[in-house]
C-alpha cells in the first residue's frame, strides 16, 4: 500500500499524542501504532480511501476508545472528530442542561458572598477598602472551585485539600495586624488571587495536577476564561450605563444600587458564569483565542522592540517606583500569557514556522527588558535597602527571568530543528508550581519577615 503524506501526518499526530500519555510506555506506543497501521491496511484493501481508513481505524481501537476520544477532543478542528465522537453534540447539550442549575447556584453563592461582610459592619465603603482588596478573591474563587469539584466528581480527600487551602488564604489575608498603609496589603491583594486561582486549577484538573496535559488544559481554560470574563464585563458596563440612565430619567438615583449591588455582585457571579461558558461553548473560543494570540503577539513584539530602541537612544534609566514595577511585571506576565496560550493551541507535530520565530523575538525582547528591570531594582535595593515591594519585585523578576531564559533556549532549539516542541510545553506546565510557591510565600511569609510594614 502506498501511504500518502496526509495520512502519515495524521498518524504522526496520533503517535505524538500517545507518546505524551503517562500510562503508555514507548514500546506500548510502538505496538499500538503497528496495530493502527494494520487496521488501516485492512480497510484500504477492502476498498476504502486512506483518509476514511484512518478515521475508522481510530474509531475501532477497541480498549483504546477512551484515549481515542480524548485525542479527538484535543484536536477538535479535525473533521474526523465527528466520526470518533458521533453523539457528542447531544451529549454536550444534555451535560450543559444538567450543569446549568449547579452553575447558577455557585454563581449566586459568589454574588452573595461579597455582601456577607456587610452583615458584620464591613460595608463597601472607602474606610473598608483594604479589607476588600485583601479578600476579593475569597468571595468568588471558592464557589468556582466547588463547581469544578462537583463537575469532576472530586473525592473527599481532594475537597478537603481545596477547603484547607482556601481557609489558609483567608487566614493569611485577615490574621496579620496590617495597617492600612502597609505594603503587605498591596502584595496580598496581588498575590493571593494568583495563589487561589492555581488552587482552582487543582479542582479543574480533578486532583490530577501532576499531569502535564491537565495543567496545559488549565492554561488553555484560563485564556478562554479571560476572554469570556472580558466580554461579560463589557456587557456589564453597558447594563450599568443603561440602568443609571433610565432611572435618572424618572428622577431616581440608582448610583447606590449600582455601586453596592449590581457591580460587586455581578463581578463575582461573572467569575463562575465565565467558567461555565468556557466549558459549554469551547468550540467557539477554541477558534477565537488562537486568532487573538496571533494578532497580539506581533503587536507586543513591536512594542517591546520599540521600547528597547528608545531606551538605548535616550539612555534614560528605568524608574523603579511601585507602580512602574507593577507595570513592567504585568507586561512580562502578558508576554508569558501570549506564549502559554500559543503553546496550548499549537499542533505539537507541526514544523517551526514564521510565527514561532516571531514568538522567539517576543520572548528574547521580554528577557532583555527583564534584565534591565532587575538591574534597576538591584541598584535601588543597594542604595536604600530591602522593602516588601522591592523584594517582591526582585523575586518575581528572577522567576520570570528563569522562565523566559529557558523558554528562549528551548524555542531556539525548536526553530533550529534540534528540540521537539513538547519540551517547551512541559517546561511551561511544570513552571506553574514555581508561580504557586512564590505567590503563597509572599502572602504567608512577607508580612512576618518585614514586621508587617
Amino acid at each position: 500500500m502506498t501511504v500518502d503524506s496526509e495520512l502519515e501526518g495524521q498518524i504522526a499526530e496520533w503517535r505524538a499524542y500517545m507518546d505524551r500519555r503517562r500510562e503508555l510506555r514507548h514500546t506500548d506506543a510502538e505496538e499500538l501504532e503497528d496495530h493502527l497501521r494494520s487496521r488501516i491496511t485492512e480497510l484500504t484493501e477492502g476498498g476504502l480511501r486512506t483518509d476514511e481508513a484512518f478515521l475508522i481505524a481510530v474509531k475501532r481501537m477497541g480498549s483504546l476508545d477512551d484515549l481515542s476520544r480524548e485525542f479527538a477532543r484535543e484536536h477538535s478542528e479535525r473533521l474526523w472528530k465527528q466520526l470518533v465522537l458521533p453523539a457528542e453534540p447531544e451529549a454536550s447539550a444534555a451535560r450543559t442542561r444538567r450543569e446549568l442549575p449547579v452553575m447558577v447556584l455557585c454563581a449566586a453563592v459568589a454574588a452573595l458572598a461579597i455582601k456577607v461582610p456587610g452583615l458584620f459592619g464591613l460595608d463597601m465603603s472607602d474606610h473598608n477598602g483594604s479589607f476588600y482588596a485583601r479578600n476579593i478573591s475569597l468571595f468568588a474563587l471558592p464557589a468556582l472551585a466547588a463547581y469544578f469539584a462537583w463537575q469532576r466528581r472530586a473525592g473527599i480527600r481532594l475537597i478537603g485539600v481545596l477547603a484547607a487551602l482556601f481557609v489558609l488564604g483567608a487566614v493569611a489575608a485577615n490574621a496579620y495586624p496590617l495597617a492600612d498603609d502597609s505594603q503587605s496589603i498591596v502584595l496580598t491583594a496581588i498575590h493571593l488571587p494568583i495563589a487561589l486561582w492555581l488552587v482552582v486549577g487543582v479542582a479543574y484538573a480533578g486532583g490530577d495536577w501532576r499531569s502535564n496535559r491537565r495543567r496545559m488544559d488549565f492554561i488553555r481554560f484560563t485564556g478562554e476564561w479571560l476572554i469570556y470574563f472580558a466580554l461579560l464585563a463589557l456587557g456589564g458596563g453597558v447594563l450599568t450605563a443603561f440602568t443609571m440612565g433610565t432611572f435618572q430619567a424618572i428622577g431616581l438615583d440608582a448610583e447606590g444600587f449600582v455601586s453596592q449591588w449590581l457591580l460587586p455582585c455581578g463581578a463575582m457571579a461573572a467569575v463562575v458564569v465565565s467558567a461555565w461558558l468556557v466549558e459549554a461553548k469551547q468550540s467557539v473560543i477554541e477558534n477565537m483565542a488562537p486568532v487573538l494570540t496571533r494578532v497580539f503577539t506581533p503587536l507586543f513584539a513591536a512594542t517591546l522592540l520599540a521600547f528597547l530602541v528608545a531606551f538605548i537612544w535616550t539612555n534614560n534609566g528605568i524608574d523603579v517606583e511601585r507602580d512602574v514595577l507593577i507595570l513592567f511585571d504585568l507586561l512580562l506576565v502578558i508576554v508569558l500569557g501570549l506564549l502559554l496560550y500559543a503553546i496550548s493551541a499549537r499542533d505539537l507535530t507541526a514544523r517551526p514556522g514564521l510565527f514561532d520565530r516571531l514568538q522567539l523575538v517576543l520572548v528574547v525582547a521580554a528577557l532583555v527588558i527583564d534584565v534591565l528591570v532587575l538591574l534597576a531594582i538591584t541598584g535601588r535595593i543597594t542604595e536604600f535597602g530591602f522593602s516588601p515591594n522591592k523584594t517582591a519585585a526582585l523575586g518575581e523578576n528572577l522567576i520570570l527571568l528563569t522562565n523566559l531564559a529557558w523558554s528562549a533556549w528551548l524555542f531556539l532549539g525548536f526553530t533550529r530543528g534540534r528540540l521537539p516542541f513538547a519540551r517547551l510545553e512541559r517546561w511551561q506546565t511544570r513552571y506553574l508550581l514555581v508561580y504557586a510557591a512564590w505567590a503563597w510565600t509572599v502572602v504567608l511569609a512577607f508580612p512576618l519577615v518585614f514586621n508587617f510594614r
